[in-house]
């Protein structure tokens, strides 16, 4: 009996011990000195990063890092956002120059254990494929022989290599560092396609002279996860960023949206109230207040707001959901529960 007390005592201790308020490690105390989250995000990819007429930051990473940013300091708009091309993506974050980089990385083993980096939760899943003119070719092993334009310095440029090799295709790779970049080099005729994540190429076919003359192949030749990605060495930041985005994903999963956030601070759901911060003290442990994830859902939305806002049939990209759809809907968008 003494044993069984002693062991009830401890898992008690133990329990009110992880409940107390997280004090804030050098990251989160960072950024709250400067009162701003620095971002990096693509250097102008539609539907993703890329810039309005008016000059304000668009997309879906774009969107990202205003949740973020609302969960840690209050509000959205304290979001700053630094465009970096591949090369320059990951020495900015190794120096610190942005907090968190919410362009699109691939989640890859090596990246994962060499770089020093840990990633969050996946905010999209892509494939690797093929932007070219429509005459004359209806799939990638058409290219052969041809030059193809990819970034230098990726996972896109590694896996063209990897599909050419397997398919015993010759090519001819034009290395570019950003999208702007790419899209100067096909259109001027450098190269008879582009090569990167399917969706930047859907974004990137809408900013063409004629879209209409030109196709992104139905071929997929990779796997790519794009995920946030922030330093190793400081786990608190990392569970900020990996559940302000998971709790994007549940809202959605609970119904949970921009316009309804308020009122369903009453809500009888225990998960909706824990999600929301009317039940539990699931933000002090990370060192956040009780309403981060209210926070980022009222003034951001829900994940498949922020997808349908950037990406989806009622955006210029016009992307199906697909298999980024939530898991109930036979997609992978799986978040575990805050409990």
């Amino acid at each position: 009996m003494r044993v069984a007390s002693a062991a009830a005592a401890l898992l008690l201790s133990a329990a009110t011990a992880s409940a107390q308020p997280a004090a804030p490690g050098p990251t989160l105390s960072q950024v709250r000195q400067r009162g701003t989250l620095a971002c990096g995000i693509p250097p102008g990819v539609p539907g993703f990063g890329a810039q309005a007429a008016d000059g304000t930051w668009q997309g879906l990473e774009v969107d990202i890092c205003r949740a973020i940013a609302a969960a840690v300091l209050g509000d959205a708009q304290r979001a700053r956002f630094t465009p970096l091309s591949s090369q320059a993506r990951f020495p900015a974050l190794q120096q610190g120059q942005v907090d968190v980089l919410t362009r699109a990385v691939t989640w890859t083993q090596s990246r994962d254990t060499q770089l020093g980096f840990n990633f969050g939760p996946v905010t999209f899943y892509d494939g690797q494929g093929f932007l070219t003119r429509r005459a004359n070719i209806s799939r990638a092993q058409d290219l052969q022989g041809s030059a193809i334009c990819t970034f230098s310095g990726s996972t896109s440029e590694a896996n063209l290599a990897d599909w050419a090799r397997a398919n015993r295709v010759t090519y001819t790779a034009v290395l570019v560092s950003e999208p702007a970049a790419m899209r100067t080099a096909y259109e001027e005729g450098r190269c008879a396609a582009m090569s990167t994540d399917a969706s930047q190429l859907v974004g990137i076919l809408t900013t063409l002279r004629n879209p209409a003359e030109h196709q992104v192949l139905p071929d997929r030749i990779s796997k790519e996860p794009l995920a946030p990605v922030v330093r190793h060495g400081d786990e608190q930041w990392t569970e900020v960023v990996r559940w302000t985005v998971f709790a994007l994903i549940e809202a959605e999963e609970l119904g949970v949206t921009s316009g309804n956030a308020e009122a369903m601070l009453a809500s009888d759901n225990p998960a909706i109230r824990r999600l929301l911060g009317a039940n539990g003290d699931h933000g002090p442990m990370m060192g956040l207040d009780a309403r981060w994830a209210f926070n980022a859902i009222r003034q951001v939305g829900n994940y498949g707001e922020i997808f349908e806002r950037n990406l989806g049939a009622g955006s210029p990209i016009g992307l199906a959901r697909g298999v980024n759809d939530q898991w109930t809907r036979g997609g992978l968008m799986y978040a575990p529960p805050i409990r």
